[in-house]
């Protein structure tokens, strides 16, 4: 608190031992049950005691009377509500708030003012309806009764302490239902798929339309091991994938404001760098925490991401995609937002051969990896047709020139004969690598081409970890500077799901959908990553991709249950050639 990347308050998932707590629950706990309520970011505990007694915990951000999501106005009221309200009795509710390092409780008003040092210094109010001797008290409840407690960090000290828990439950469901309402989707799965436009919503900064990766950092891509990194940060792919994935719903709000948000980070770094912090600066470097074990003892935990110090082309066709995809739109496109367009272009014209670190980040030296030098060919053709389309002042037959160069550097050079599929990089020894599949979503490749077909087929066998799930690539092929492997990466089998749909093998690929579907936990939500071994999650949670691919390919096979063209064959990729 009071956002996604501020040192936390409470870090019990990496140390349930000394991480801190915030704890509502009953005595004798034997059962819980959990769901959102409608659609919704609010969440509903049912919890069962022992002996019969029964209470319903709702938690929720409150959100201000008559806030828009849509619009980035300062939606949030900076609390945490915690609502219990005992369905049978009698029973004990238990209550605790312990935060990491410790907490200067002094009493204020009808509550307390809490002092947390180690989170950033940050100044707490706390309420209750009921008095409390913290940091940890037990209370007695009958059927019928209710009991409150609220967090608040925004000017605590200057808000007023009458709490109607009621008004802020029904003024939050408000303004999410409002939102949702303009989710458009009908097709497979579409439960899934209103619920992963509300996580990517969840993700999002309302302010200014910053979207992070995943609000959570350190748990582990495989138990015990090394991966463990922050996630709490802006990468301009992710956030790009996820603006994406909402237009296709019909939340464009979102997207539009993502690319002012990122073409203003740019020019404070003077070119665009992986990550950014919510203020759109470069984030803390990178550091491990000595005092936390770790998730299930998964070790080291780490602030911050030294993905900051890398290379990585791949955003000047991110950026450019997204301006693209505004003007699609009707979008305007002045000289101001043409002079920066145009400068990302000329960058990816003139980096496209140098080697970098890849869309996975590896701690290696870089390489020329496929998928990077795709992303500068995206660049290219979007600054290309939205020159000649609305008449934008530039070279457009250079940069459509070297856009068609570079996809037949890709066809040749990053092809193996042996493997009989395109690879990680346009160098001989490249490993098989996934992300080459995502290659026909940004139209450089149709996924009906000849080699991305046998690409498709190759790295379902190669990298296939069993039952739909893929590997981004095997770490003995493909060096990464770090040990151990890690488990299956969710969006990878989603843009297997769209190749096959591209190819025309359509049950195929719904098969393939459904069991993805079948993987998001109880209500609704997914990891990075599967243990192949287990099923169980792994990587940081939630993650924005994996609800990205779910969203993107319930859209492509609604598309063809309506009996349109698969949007990623050849057939359909000639009729998208203007905005």
């Amino acid at each position: 608190m009071p956002r996604f990347d501020s040192p936390p308050l409470l870090r019990g998932l990496l140390d349930h031992r000394r991480g801190g707590q915030f704890l509502v629950t009953v005595d004798g706990l034997c059962s819980a049950r959990q769901r959102y309520v409608d659609e919704s970011g609010i969440v509903c505990t049912e919890l069962a005691a022992a002996d019969g007694g029964a209470v319903e915990l709702t938690d929720l951000f409150t959100l201000r009377e008559g806030a828009t999501l849509a619009e980035y106005a300062r939606a949030g009221r900076g609390e945490l509500l915690r609502w219990a309200r005992v369905r049978h009795g009698p029973v004990v509710l238990r209550v605790a708030l312990q935060p990491y390092g410790g907490a200067q409780m002094s009493p204020r008003g009808n509550g307390w003012q809490v002092k947390c040092p180690q989170a950033g210094d940050l100044s707490l109010q706390l309420l209750a309806s009921h008095p409390l001797d913290w940091p940890r008290d037990r209370i007695k409840l009958q059927a019928g009764e209710q009991f409150w407690v609220l967090l608040r960090w925004d000017s605590p000290m200057y808000r007023p302490d009458v709490v109607d828990p009621q008004r802020l439950l029904s003024d939050t469901a408000a303004a999410w239902h409002g939102w949702s309402a303009s989710i458009d989707y009908t097709g497979p799965q579409q439960a899934m798929v209103r619920r992963s436009a509300l996580t990517l919503k969840l993700l999002d900064h309302f302010e200014d339309g910053a979207i992070i990766a995943a609000p959570t950092s350190s748990l582990p891509e495989v138990i015990g091991g090394v991966r463990n990194w922050d996630y709490r940060y802006t990468w301009i792919r992710d956030a790009a994938f996820s603006g994406f994935a909402l237009r296709r719903i019909g939340l464009h709000a979102e997207a539009d404001s993502f690319l002012g948000w990122v073409l203003d980070a740019a020019d404070s770094t003077r070119t665009p760098r992986v990550l950014y912090d919510l203020d759109g600066v470069l984030p803390p470097h990178e550091r491990t925490d000595p005092d936390l074990c770790g998730y299930r003892r998964s070790a080291p935990v780490r602030w911050g991401n030294a993905a900051i110090e890398q290379t990585q082309h791949d955003a000047y066709g991110e950026i450019l995609d997204c301006a693209y995809q505004w003007a699609a739109r009707g979008g305007p496109v002045d000289d101001h937002l043409w002079r920066r367009l145009h400068r990302l272009a000329e960058a990816a014209y003139r980096l496209w051969q140098v080697p970098d670190h890849g869309i996975w980040e590896i701690r290696a030296p870089g390489r020329p990896f496929t998928y990077s030098v795709a992303m500068c060919q995206v660049a290219l053709d979007r600054a290309c047709r939205l020159s000649r389309r609305l008449k934008l002042p530039a070279d457009a037959d250079r940069w459509a020139r070297q856009a068609a160069e570079l996809t037949e550097q890709i066809l040749q050079y990053a092809w193996d004969d042996r493997l009989q599929s395109l690879t990680e990089q346009l160098a001989p020894g490249g490993g098989l690598d996934a992300s080459v599949l995502a290659l026909p979503l940004r139209r450089v490749l149709p996924a009906d081409h000849p080699r991305m077909a046998a690409t498709c087929t190759a790295i379902a066998r190669h990298l296939g970890a069993g039952d739909g799930l893929l590997y981004r690539y095997l770490p003995e092929r493909s060096p990464d500077g770090l040990p151990d492997r890690e488990g299956a990466f969710v969006l990878c089998s989603f843009w297997l799901a769209d190749n096959l749909l591209g190819q025309g093998r359509i049950d195929e690929a719904a098969a393939l959908y459904d069991n993805l579907c079948a993987r998001a936990n109880h209500v609704g939500l997914l990891a990075e990553q599967i243990d192949p071994s287990t099923g169980s999650f792994l990587g940081n949670f939630p993650q924005a991709l994996s609800h990205v691919g779910l969203i993107s390919t319930g859209v492509a096979l609604a598309r063809a249950a309506r009996g349109g063209q698969p949007e990623l064959s050849t057939t359909a990729w000639h009729q998208r050639q203007t905005i």
